[in-house]
């Protein structure tokens, strides 16, 4: 066997004179079926790594879906009861082990072979008979692209929350560059805030403040991209969405989507206001609510340092003068909205409303609910058990009241499954 000098056996981060991270925090994981072959890669890696073992498939399978996984597994290929190849096909369809990079440690030696592994997500090949200053610069150099991989990662989940999740995703699938750009497109454009919170806040602390609107907002928006609405900003206590970019389903739904999404925000008021201090049940705080459909300038504004992406335009602004004008607790959508989804909803007739920025008084309907096309609710829903009974009449019932039958069926099912 091949004597070489000390330092070539060190992993580049650790030779002298360089700097790198401790890496015996760094956890390997070699799988092999053969004693010798265990003993030859251990003593070449515990000064550096901090090395398990396994001797058979099976047993790594259970060593990486354990509390404390592998940074990088070594895996034999030729082994008894489950090859190499089976175990990085059973790492690669289980989530919590997926990310972990393998490399095979094979005597094979063609290029089909390796291209095989490659395809089934092997990061790399060693051969054997091993070469130590090989394997040392393969081992290091997939640690750390595996520790950038994760770095980038956890940073892409961090910047995420500051942008909507469909802009977030387009970015990355390469469909969307940050670049000053708009386009023109008839958008659903949705404002609410919540009536006479800032005058009640006054009598909170800020921190107080704070949790209860972080709380509102995470309500909010989770309702919103439920109905796939694209969350443009956070104003004090106002929400700003639209629908029909980047993603639509066209007009006449985006504008039915936006309708069904207030509606269920309105009904969720109901449950944070229990946890609202400022709240009372003679004086509770609600939310009110505009909606107009119209063509708008939607894409990135700012400039070449900090842009946003964002929507502008008449349109808008009409937007925001209806959730001023409403009153607390309720939708107000302009006729645009109203021509595309009269059909699907129930509104009181159209009310003058005069509003800053606008010349003549615009027309307004005030939203009640949706009404019902779904004949399968149409019937009574009737289950008998031994210990329980449970009847749906679901004719003439409002969606909110839906929305609330929904989530009692919830907490039933919740406690039924504890």
């Amino acid at each position: 066997m091949p004597i070489f000098p000390a330092d070539s056996l060190l992993p580049p981060a650790s030779r002298p004179g360089q700097e790198g991270p401790a890496l015996l925090t760094k956890q390997l994981l070699v799988v092999d079926d053969t004693d010798d072959n265990l003993f030859l890669m251990r003593s070449l890696l515990e000064d550096f790594y901090t090395v398990l073992t396994a001797t058979s498939g099976a047993e790594a399978l259970v060593m990486a879906n354990s509390s404390s996984p592998p940074d990088l597994i070594l895996l034999d290929i030729m082994m008894p009861d489950m090859d190499g190849y089976e175990v990085l096909r059973q790492l690669r369809q289980q989530s919590a082990t997926a990310s972990i990079p393998v490399i095979f440690l094979t005597t094979l030696g063609t290029i089909e072979e390796e291209q095989l592994g490659l395809d089934m997500g092997a990061v790399d090949y060693i051969t054997k008979p091993i070469s130590p200053p090989v394997m040392m610069a393969r081992v290091q150099s997939h640690l750390e692209r595996s520790h950038n991989a994760r770095r980038l990662q956890a940073l892409s989940e961090k910047l995420s929350r500051y942008l909507a999740p469909q802009v977030y995703q387009l970015l990355f699938e390469g469909s969307q560059t940050a670049e000053i750009h708009t386009k023109r497109k008839q958008l659903t454009v949705f404002f609410s805030d919540i009536k006479d919170f800032t005058e009640s806040a006054t009598r909170w602390q800020p921190e107080e403040i704070t949790r209860l609107l972080n709380g509102y907002f995470s309500e909010m928006s989770r309702i919103a991209a439920d109905f796939g609405g694209t969350v443009d900003k956070f104003i004090g206590d106002g929400i700003i969405i639209f629908f029909g970019d980047p993603h639509s389903l066209g007009v006449k739904e985006d504008a039915l989507q936006c309708i069904k999404m207030a509606l269920a925000m309105q009904q969720s008021m109901g449950r944070l206001q229990t946890l609202w201090p400022g709240s009372t049940p003679g004086d509770p705080f609600r939310i009110r609510i505009g909606i107009n459909t119209g063509f708008c300038d939607v894409g990135n504004f700012g400039s070449d340092l900090r842009m946003e992406y964002t929507i502008i335009g008449s349109e808008v602004n009409l937007a925001a003068r209806l959730e001023q004008a409403a009153e607390a607790g309720s939708i107000l959508i302009s006729a645009q909205t109203y021509a595309l989804v009269k059909h699907d909803i129930d509104a009181d007739p159209a009310l003058a409303i005069t509003v800053k920025g606008f010349a003549k008084p615009v027309p307004a309907h005030p939203v009640r609910s949706l009404r019902s096309t779904d004949i399968s609710m149409a019937n009574p829903v009737q289950q008998e058990l031994d210990q329980l009974q449970a009847l749906l009449e679901s004719t003439g019932i409002t969606s909110c009241e839906r929305v609330t039958a929904a989530q009692s069926l919830m907490q039933l099912a919740n406690r039924l499954t504890r």
